[in-house]
């Protein structure tokens, strides 16, 4: 199973999501192009539609832009929380949703 597992940082949580590049070929085709459409669903079973995105030229530095800050917003997401993308495993006529993406508040512990 693919996945993308992160500690947020502040350009993750203003602006896009860094994509590890092994990730890429998870992702639907991108036909040529340089970005492709996904959706992925959250714990609670909302779906959510994501562009991910590389660059035209030289390392791809693939990111998630569009969908990102509402699902960051949604979630209340600050810099030292953790995201995980997933790849679900191809089970038979499940094409709709192949993509989980959890979010996880970081844990603070007061006094330590």
């Amino acid at each position: 199973m693919a996945r993308s597992s992160k500690v947020l940082r502040e350009t993750d949580i203003k602006k896009r999501y860094s994509v590890p590049t092994v990730f890429l070929s998870s992702l639907p085709s991108f036909n040529g192009g340089h970005a492709v459409d996904f959706q992925a669903v959250d714990g609670s079973g909302r779906v959510w539609p994501f562009t991910c995105s590389v660059r035209k030229n030289g390392h791809p530095k693939p990111v998630i832009s569009k969908g990102w800050r509402a699902f960051v917003h949604s979630k209340s997401l600050i810099a030292g929380d953790k995201v995980r993308l997933y790849k679900k495993k191809n089970e038979a006529g499940a094409k709709k949703h192949a993509y989980e993406i959890l979010a996880e508040k970081e844990i603070k512990i007061f006094g330590a």
